[in-house]
């Protein structure tokens, strides 16, 4: 397969991609095209129809995987493919892994480790509760593997959603080993459920976009419903300890201003936001610096998230 990252200005190709957005747009002299943002696992590329009535461009839609004939172009510095020839394709004739972002960690080794914390739990019912929903319900831990958790900013790939919720309940752990004050179990099970509500928040892949539910309520209240749900249904679950629960998720963005409906008034759920806001900000530099030209060691620029320039240290 001819990867998006490896395209070059001058060459012609035929090549499978999904179609991640269409437009019908119009040029300066009224004459309309189709303006299209192709995608695989390596990245996305601007992509044009100039003449979409003419012979070879068949029909096809937004999010459909498409087979492109066309020459790769370069407009104001950035590569873009003047389309040509295109089809819809049908399922078998592309795999699915090769057109979408996917963490670089083993999926099933990641599920299993976050089993293990399931698995190390004292509490009764909080053990209950992670086991039914993560260990139980094979449905659930086929959706929590695959999904992301997020359309953009962070982890805004196959797999996302379970590696931030492992990496945030690692360091949840840490935290519970070099604090004595906290709740170990409560805050494990925090962290597992913290994103819980993405699964609802964001369709899935490769839409990976904002639901109706996801815009009305948001993960985080979705979450807490969820849990409360749960809770409910295991006879003799403590509500003092289902609403502490629900709080640690409440309030894991730290700040009502970054969308927290509560300030966190528990030291689990201090440490709760701590860790969630530490994991997303470093995979965020992450991606920055993997996004960088290769060997690039100056400034590379300004990020909203962490509102500051970057770059990478010397050594």
């Amino acid at each position: 397969m001819h990867y998006i990252e490896t395209l070059r200005e001058g060459e012609r190709i035929n090549e499978i991609y999904l179609c991640k957005s269409k437009q019908t747009l119009l040029t300066k002299a009224g004459k309309p095209y189709e303006s299209m943002i192709l995608q695989d696992k390596t990245g996305t590329l601007d992509a044009k129809i100039w003449d979409p009535g003419s012979v070879g461009i068949d029909d096809f839609d937004k999010l459909d995987y498409i087979n492109v004939v066309g020459d790769v172009t370069s407009f104001q510095g950035t590569l873009q493919l003047n389309v040509k020839r295109v089809r819809k394709v049908s399922e078998g004739e592309y795999e699915p892994k090769d057109y979408l972002p996917t963490s670089d960690q083993d999926v099933d080794k990641m599920y299993q480790e976050l089993i293990g914390f399931i698995q190390s739990m004292k509490n009764p019912y909080l053990k209950q509760l992670a086991t039914e929903v993560f260990i139980d319900d094979p449905e659930f831990a086929k959706r929590f593997k695959f999904h992301s958790a997020a359309k953009s900013v962070h982890h805004g790939f196959v797999g996302g959603l379970l590696e931030h919720t492992l990496s945030v309940t690692r360091v949840c752990n840490f935290f519970a080993d070099n604090y004595p004050m906290l709740n170990r179990d409560l805050l494990l099970c925090a962290a597992m459920f913290h994103d819980i509500g993405k699964l609802e928040e964001l369709s899935t892949f490769p839409e990976n976009d904002y639901t109706d539910e996801g815009q009305l309520l948001g993960h985080i209240m979705i979450g807490a419903m969820k849990v409360a749900e749960h809770t409910k249904k295991i006879e003799g679950f403590p509500v003092k300890l289902s609403n502490e629960l629900q709080h640690c998720i409440l309030a894991h963005h730290g700040e009502l201003e970054y969308g927290s409906p509560k300030k966190p008034a528990l030291a689990e759920a201090v440490a709760l936001s701590f860790a969630d806001n530490m994991d997303a900000k470093m995979e965020t530099i992450k991606e920055v610096f993997a996004a960088a030209p290769a060997g690039e060691m100056g400034w590379l620029g300004y990020n909203r998230l962490l509102e500051s320039n970057l770059r990478k240290t010397s050594l």
